[in-house]
């Protein structure tokens, strides 16, 4: 299922949500431009590495991910947010923009500029906590705003269930539907869930990258328990019940 766009409501122009989107093809941009050996040492250095930061809790100095020695230090936490402004392929950045221009205007609306800011950031951290967790020693770098905007889709999904969400359905023939938001993003958290399950990271031949599955999971539980404690910065109009 494809979501194409919503029909809630905002009452403030996105423009926290247009800078992220912006920033991230920029910096994928900036990927292009570097050859491809180059392009793997930065995919290396500004991905996260789970192994890299489970090296700096047991005091070590270092640690070989992918054939390169990579030196273990306080920046590793710092990767976690560098991170969330890499892609693998365009196929990788396209998929995550679409969902962050769908879902995230109406979080920036619903918390305000600043907050929402934070709270992007702060699903992003949640996301990687969640994939170290399940992969303390994985050499390989996870790239993408996904575990970010899976946060940002956990807390559409507790302030707008009822919303109504054009959706793709390929199935047989191409249909296309309004369904409730909360069936749309149940859906993405059950399979992000069962791929984690299965594996940890899909590997992306391009760079090097990887997607990591649980890091979705945990942005996604992230952004329910965290939307929850980020006060709206203007009382709703009116209780979304369409």
């Amino acid at each position: 299922m494809i979501p194409l766009k919503d029909d809630a409501p905002r009452y403030s122009t996105p423009y926290v949500n247009y800078f992220i989107v912006a920033l991230n093809v920029l910096a994928f941009l900036f990927e292009l431009t570097l050859p491809r050996l180059n392009r793997q040492v930065f995919i290396l250095q500004f991905g996260f590495v789970p192994a890299r930061v489970t090296a700096l809790l047991h005091g070590a100095h270092s640690v070989r991910a992918l054939g390169v020695l990579l030196p273990v230090n306080e920046s590793a936490v710092l990767t976690v947010i560098t991170a969330m402004f890499l892609h693998a392929s365009w196929l990788h950045l396209l998929g995550n923009m679409w969902f962050l221009w769908i879902f995230g205007d109406n979080i920036e609306d619903h918390l305000g500029h600043f907050k929402y800011l934070l709270f992007y950031l702060c699903s992003g951290f949640a996301a990687a906590l969640l994939h170290t967790f399940f992969n303390p020693g994985s050499p390989v770098p996870s790239v993408g705003a996904s575990g970010a905007i899976a946060g940002v889709m956990g807390a559409y999904f507790v302030l707008f269930p009822s919303a109504r969400v054009l959706t793709l359905v390929p199935f047989l023939f191409v249909f296309f539907l309004w369904l409730p938001a909360w069936i749309i993003l149940g859906y993405w958290f059950v399979i992000q869930f069962l791929s984690g399950a299965a594996t940890s990271i899909a590997y992306s031949s391009q760079t090097g990258g990887g997607i990591a599955f649980w890091a979705h999971v945990g942005g996604f539980v992230g952004g329910i328990v965290m939307i929850k404690l980020f006060p709206s910065h203007r009382r709703r109009r009116f209780r979304y019940d369409a």
